[in-house]
C-alpha cells in the first residue's frame, strides 16, 4: 500500500468524521413544538398559518439567541388548545394563564411574563352612559368562542355560557367590534375586548373613539405565563432561562411595547 494511498485514506476518514460530526450537531437540537392560537396582538395567525404578533417576534428572538433549539409552531384554536395539548400535539404555550382550563393537567408553569386586561365595549348612544355596563347579564353579549371571561367565572363551555347568558360567539375581536358598530342590539350590545387590542384598533381607527363606549371597570385582569408539558422536552423554567438574554439586552421589553402590551410589575428588576 503506497504512502499516497494511505494519506488519501486518512484524509477521507477525517472528512467523513467531520461531516458526521456536523450532522450529529444538527440532530442534537432540541425540538420544541409551540402551541399558538388567535389571541391578537399577543398571537395572530395569518392565512398561511404563520404566527404574527408578539409571539412571532419572541420565536424569532429565541431562535437567534439559541442555536441548539428548533422551535416549531402548532396552530390550534381557543376551543381546541386543551384537547390538542392532551393529545401531545404541542409541548409549550407562551402567554397563557394557568387559570384558563389548565388546573388539572400535568404542566409546569413559569412566573408571569406579560399582563393585560379586558374591557366591556358598547355603541355610544344619546343617554347611554357607563351605567349600561352595570348588569352584564341583562345585555346581549358577543364574545370569542373558547376564550375565558371574568363575568362567567372563566367558564368557556359554549353550551353552559348560552344557558346562563344572552351570548353569541365569533372568532375575532374585529368581527365583534363591527357587530357593535352596526347597532344590532338583538345580536350584540356588549363586546369584551382586550386593552391591547382596543388600543391598537383605536390608533388605526381614531374615529371610533366617538362611536364606542368603553367601560371604566374590567371584566378581568390576567397575568400570562409559559406553560410546558411536564416531562416534555423542556420545562417552563427551561424556557425562562432561554428568555433571559432577551430580557438582559432589552429586546423582550421592546417586543412587548411594540404591540401595546405590558410587562408585569417588577418583572425586569426581579427577573432571576
Amino acid at each position: 500500500m503506497s504512502v499516497l494511498y494511505r494519506l488519501n485514506r486518512i484524509l477521507t476518514l477525517v472528512v467523513a468524521a467531520l461531516f458526521l460530526g456536523g450532522l450529529s450537531t444538527v440532530q442534537a437540537k432540541t425540538v420544541i413544538t409551540v402551541g399558538a392560537y388567535h389571541f391578537p396582538p399577543v398571537a395572530e395567525v395569518d392565512k398561511d398559518h404563520k404566527p404574527q404578533g408578539l409571539l412571532a417576534d419572541l420565536i424569532q428572538g429565541l431562535k437567534a439567541a439559541h442555536d441548539d433549539i428548533d422551535l416549531q409552531i402548532f396552530h390550534t384554536s381557543p376551543k381546541r388548545r386543551h384537547l390538542d395539548f392532551d393529545a401531545g400535539l404541542y409541548d409549550v404555550m407562551f402567554f397563557e394563564s394557568p387559570d384558563w382550563g389548565w388546573t388539572n393537567r400535568d404542566i409546569t408553569v413559569s412566573r408571569p411574563i406579560l399582563t393585560d386586561e379586558d374591557f366591556y365595549v358598547a355603541l355610544r348612544k344619546p343617554g347611554r352612559d357607563l351605567d349600561f355596563f352595570e348588569d352584564i347579564r341583562n345585555r346581549n353579549l358577543i364574545a370569542i368562542s373558547g376564550y375565558h371571561y371574568g363575568f362567567a367565572d372563566l367558564e368557556n363551555n359554549t353550551k353552559t355560557l348560552q344557558n346562563n347568558f344572552r351570548i353569541e360567539f365569533s372568532d375575532s375581536h374585529s368581527r365583534n367590534l363591527k357587530l357593535i358598530k352596526a347597532d344590532r342590539p338583538s345580536v350584540a350590545e356588549v363586546a369584551i375586548i382586550s386593552r391591547a387590542y382596543l388600543q391598537r384598533h383605536l390608533s388605526k381607527q381614531p374615529e371610533d373613539w366617538r362611536q364606542l363606549l368603553i367601560s371604566d371597570r374590567l371584566d378581568q385582569r390576567y397575568e400570562l405565563r409559559i406553560i410546558a408539558r411536564k416531562h416534555g422536552p423542556v420545562s417552563a423554567s427551561d424556557m425562562m432561562r432561554r428568555l433571559e438574554p432577551l430580557v438582559a439586552d432589552g429586546s423582550y421589553r421592546m417586543m412587548v411595547e411594540k404591540w401595546g402590551l405590558q410587562l408585569p410589575p417588577s418583572f425586569l428588576t426581579n427577573f432571576k
